[in-house]
């Protein structure tokens, strides 16, 4: 019975993380389209979850490309698992 519950508590808390992702995807579809696939900023439809990670992480951190001065603020305010909860939505496009 432990073993049952066990499992349909993460089952849950994966499917809340996955929804997470989902709705802060929502304010960067403006710019990056709804499936990544805009290429006026970036495209990013195709990436990693590492690699989302790791750019995300860069510009949280001050770094990044080019567009940087748009990416840090957007980025700033997210935790480790907000990042990683996007890097998941975002490697699935």
């Amino acid at each position: 019975m432990k073993k049952v519950v066990l499992t349909l508590a993460f089952a849950c808390a994966t499917s809340l993380l996955a929804a997470d992702g989902a709705s802060l995807y929502k304010k960067c579809a403006g710019c990056h389209g709804v499936n990544g696939e805009k290429t006026n900023f970036a495209k990013i439809q195709g990436l990693s979850k590492d690699t989302v990670v790791s750019k995300l992480n860069g510009y949280k951190n001050g770094q990044g490309g080019a567009k940087k001065g748009m990416m840090i603020p957007q980025v700033k305010s997210l935790n480790a698992e907000q990042i990683d909860a996007l890097a998941t939505v975002i490697s699935k496009f």
